[in-house]
């Protein structure tokens, strides 16, 4: 079993930079990837970014490559997610997931967090 925890989400202004994260608990991620993904209101679930646990390999979105970047650490158990140069159009909750599948498609991930809320103000 695997408990996922995000925080750091908030209110911004389009422009600024925000990292959100994911706190692990539970069994040993290795072999594990981490994903983060995305829901605006009435709008389906989208994929963001994914990182690979052991060996920190990254993929990301078209609309957040170049200003979005995944990272873990391993001594904190924590993923993160760096925004910057928010736009209004990233307004969403972001969920943290995790699966044993390297894979941008949300179904694939077994475990999954709350979401925290980020909202960019124009």
């Amino acid at each position: 079993q695997v408990h996922l925890v995000e925080s750091g989400g908030g209110f911004v202004q389009a422009g600024d930079s925000l990292r959100i994260s994911c706190a692990v608990s539970g069994r040993t991620l290795s072999g594990y990837a981490m994903g983060w993904f995305r829901q605006a209101p009435g709008k389906e679930r989208e994929f963001v970014a994914h990182i690979t646990w052991t060996s920190g390999s990254t993929y990301y979105a078209d609309s957040v490559k170049g200003r979005f970047t995944i990272s873990r650490d391993h001594a904190k158990n924590t993923v993160y997610l760096r925004m910057n140069s928010l736009k209004p159009e990233d307004t969403a909750v972001y969920y943290c997931a995790a699966g044993t599948s390297v894979t941008p498609y949300p179904a694939a991930y077994n475990y999954w967090g709350q979401g925290t809320q980020v909202t960019v103000s124009s």
